[in-house]
């Protein structure tokens, strides 16, 4: 017989408090709710974005304090439904959002310090490139997920 407390939902992971910006410093953001788990998307266009993989968190867009006083955060639309931002003076490749989305993907990189988060999954790997392999232990999907890095 399977003990019921077995079929639980587990519990959300606790959100994590940081702060990240740009290279040059223009576009500064922070939270205190970003999801502790990174993926890593291998699709050609993160590829093109990041210079190679792109580690992505995620933080509702209603809870990120964003600090743009310079006006130098840009937005490229890169497909139908999603855009990327980046810093219009120095090029730092920070964030992806699907349109209409309540969630913004903000670049792990991009955040100060250590932040306590961890990989967990592996992206669009039918797409990644040639020249490196995914050498771990975590999970590869084929193509996307809709759902947050978990």
């Amino acid at each position: 017989m399977t003990d019921p407390a077995d079929a639980r939902t587990p519990e959300p992971a606790p959100a994590i408090e940081a702060k990240g910006g740009c290279l040059c410093g223009a576009v500064r953001f922070e939270s205190n709710a970003f999801h502790p788990h990174v993926t890593l998307c291998h699709c050609s266009m993160c590829r093109k974005f990041h210079g190679h993989a792109g580690p992505y968190t995620t933080v509702p867009i209603s809870r990120l304090v964003l600090n743009d006083s310079q006006g130098a955060l840009r937005w490229y639309r890169s497909s139908a439904s999603a855009e990327r931002g980046f810093c219009g003076l120095c090029g730092s490749s920070l964030f992806f959002r699907s349109i209409n989305s309540t969630q913004l993907d903000v670049a792990a990189g991009c955040l100060d310090g250590l932040t306590g988060m961890t990989t967990v999954k592996h992206i669009f790997v039918a797409s990644k490139g040639d020249y490196y392999e995914i050498t771990d232990e975590l999970p590869q999907l084929p193509q996307g997920s809709d759902d947050p890095p978990a």
